[in-house]
């Protein structure tokens, strides 16, 4: 997978339903901004806060709203069971997502060879593409190299998302495939290490902040891979300090204050998460302010 994928957030109403409108015009901007597709029910969707039923809606949703309009939909479906996550995996498949986001198993912390026998067991059950997830500040295990090695040869396991942040990672992992005569598109994690990670041979992002400015995401990918290298650096320095900000506490509270300062959706995330604190407010709104991002305004 390639471009600009927009990890997008999961709107509730004032009594904390899903508010399935905001989320349709949502996605309708993502497909106008041209991004080449979007997570369903990742991290920034809350997915730890959501049922069963509420991923499906989701996910269908997602379907019904891009589907053949040229943006794919990956669903968020690994947990830390197996079994559950290769069950998830083959609804979102036979769904019709173009692909599903399997995260290494958190808390209970399997082995390399663990972890190898997991998401082998979700990609033998899946017609679709099954994109490898590490973000170890999560789930307080990392995937090695030699791991994803072994698991290219699966022929629908073709992307990793890799959420560690070290470049040098990311680069230890592309010549580990190179020497194997293997290939395997590697997405960044971080909207801040999106460009430095194109710079290594990475293929695209994951991305919290096309949420709210899709446009100059996709901009900054196409400036890079059509070598006006300078304006992708341009688009990179406006917009890091909300690279930054974004996260000043856990996504998706900081870019859920963003989009309702868009006039997205509310801004209210799921217990536990709580709202942004009124310090948080401060920083981020600065910097929403520095870029440039008004009420109401599409980016």
């Amino acid at each position: 997978m390639k471009g600009v994928w927009t990890a997008v957030v999961t709107p509730f109403e004032e009594n904390g339903g899903i508010d399935i409108n905001a989320f349709r015009k949502i996605l309708h901007d993502q497909a106008d901004a041209g991004v080449a597709g979007v997570v369903v029910g990742g991290t920034t969707g809350e997915a730890p806060a959501l049922t069963n039923e509420e991923k499906k809606t989701l996910v269908q949703a997602a379907i019904k709203e891009l589907g053949g309009g040229g943006a794919g939909v990956v669903a968020g479906t690994g947990t830390n069971n197996t079994r559950d996550s290769v069950e998830f995996s083959k609804w979102a498949s036979d769904a019709g997502c173009s692909g599903v986001l399997v995260v290494t198993p958190y808390y209970n912390k399997p082995s390399q060879t663990g972890l190898e026998a997991h998401f082998t067991a979700v990609a033998d059950a899946v017609s679709c593409e099954v994109i490898l997830y590490n973000v170890p500040g999560r789930t307080g295990i990392s995937i090695t190299a030699e791991t994803v090695m072994r698991l290219s040869a699966h022929p629908r396991i073709r992307t990793l998302k890799e959420a560690t942040g070290n470049v040098a990672f990311t680069s230890e992992i592309l010549d580990a495939l190179s020497l194997a005569g293997r290939r395997m598109d590697v997405l960044s994690g971080d909207d801040a290490t999106f460009l430095p990670l194109l710079s290594v041979g990475a293929a695209g992002v994951i991305s919290v902040a096309s949420n709210l400015f899709p446009r100059a995401m996709v901009g900054l990918y196409k400036a890079f891979i059509e070598g006006r290298t300078q304006e992708a650096l341009e688009i990179h320095a406006r917009y890091y300090p909300l690279f930054r900000d974004l996260f000043v506490e856990s996504n998706p509270v900081p870019v859920k204050y963003a989009m309702a300062h868009a006039r997205w959706c509310r801004p209210d995330p799921r217990a536990p998460l709580a709202p942004l604190s009124e310090e948080s407010v401060r920083k981020l709104q600065a910097s929403l302010d520095r870029a440039g991002i008004r009420k109401g305004m599409k980016a």
